[in-house]
């Protein structure tokens, strides 16, 4: 329901580990698995989310 250009990935850090890694320390390697499952739901590639949600990180803090 939520539109791409509204997208953001984030962890759950330290806790709340994302499939595979339920149960141990969360950290910010484990944000691939979040993306993953948001492209399998949504019917899209990794690739894909990744440049969705990286563009929309830099517009939302002003990155250039």
């Amino acid at each position: 329901m939520v539109p791409d250009d509204r997208i953001l990935i984030e962890t759950d850090c330290p806790y709340l580990s994302p499939e595979p890694n339920r149960g141990k320390r969360n950290d910010s390697r484990n944000i691939k698995y979040t993306a993953e499952k948001i492209a399998e739901i949504r019917g899209k590639t990794l690739e894909e989310i990744a440049e969705i949600t990286y563009k929309n990180a830099k517009e939302i803090f002003g990155i250039e």
